[in-house]
């Protein structure tokens, strides 16, 4: 009986560390990378950062191109590590990756208005250091999810909010736009328009596509109780209207926030989906290399 108890507790011991040794194995060849910390902006006694991700391989000498992020929240939470997996990935395909602080109400009892204000002064202050970053001015994408992705169409769209004293001459407009069940509608009826009331117009990228907005991804799923689908498609519809492409991807029975969820497989797909994107606009070069870095 003795040696039936050592022999069962040697093969569950072995089966574990094989378990252990499969579940490293699928994660073996995600790519880490630590961020830096650029300060951005100064309000009071507030500073904002950049949490900067670079290229392993990264040359002083390179000019990169580059992807700025936006973390949701409801303009209420969040952090900038919410797009750490993301902004780590596209670094490891040979972009500068940044995922940026911006002021939100329950840290800095601001509205989203600041918050667009800010979005903007990072995209501007990249640009701005474009040559001191190795980034290519000409190539800076923004995206971000749910509010995030309102603040990235923001900066792609609207005119105006931004903050008085920086040289407005330099551009905050993102060169592409990648928005993930993004707030893409402020007006009545939809999601955040209790805290616009009668501005929502100023703030609302749907209501502010003009001719030349960014090339643009959505991706949302078909269950998101926050973004209709049908706000994506009469987006969608106003953008070729005018002549910018919008692609969307769709993913069915799904909510809000499904891709930072899990399973992984939605944060593979909608990365992979987007690196595909990206790729077809030249900011990356090569296969996607999302699903070898990581498992589901």
């Amino acid at each position: 009986m003795r040696h039936f108890f050592l022999n069962t507790r040697f093969w569950l011991v072995f089966l574990l560390l094989i378990a252990g040794i499969q579940s490293s194995f699928g994660q073996q060849n995600r790519i880490l990378i630590s961020a830096d910390k650029i300060a951005y902006k100064k309000i009071d006694t507030t500073t904002l950062n950049l949490h900067v991700y670079k290229p392993l391989n990264f040359k002083k000498e390179n000019t990169y191109n580059c992807i700025l992020f936006f973390h949701g929240g409801g303009w209420n939470n969040g952090n900038p590590d919410l797009f750490k997996r993301q902004a780590m990935y596209f670094a490891s395909r040979g972009m500068i990756a940044i995922s940026a602080e911006y002021r939100i109400k329950s840290k800095h009892g601001t509205t989203p208005f600041e918050a667009v204000e800010d979005a903007k002064s990072a995209i501007r202050f990249v640009r701005k250091n474009a040559k001191e970053m190795n980034i290519n001015p000409y190539m800076i994408a923004a995206g971000g999810g749910s509010a995030g992705g309102h603040l990235a169409a923001a900066c792609g769209n609207i005119e105006g909010l931004d903050n008085p004293i920086e040289n407005l001459k330099i551009s905050s407009v993102p060169n592409a736009l990648v928005l993930l069940n993004p707030v893409i509608d402020n007006g009545p009826n939809s999601f955040g328009y209790h805290r616009f009331i009668n501005r929502y117009q100023e703030i609302s990228p749907i209501h502010n596509i003009s001719k030349g907005s960014p090339p643009t991804i959505i991706l949302i799923g078909t269950k998101d109780k926050f973004i209709p689908v049908k706000t994506v498609t009469e987006y969608q519809t106003k953008m070729q209207r005018i002549g910018s492409r919008c692609e969307l991807v769709l993913y069915k029975n799904v909510g809000h926030a499904f891709f930072a969820k899990p399973p992984v497989k939605y944060f593979i797909e909608t990365t992979y989906e987007t690196d595909v994107f990206l790729s077809s606009l030249g900011y990356l070069k090569g296969s996607p290399s999302i699903k070898d870095q990581y498992k589901f």
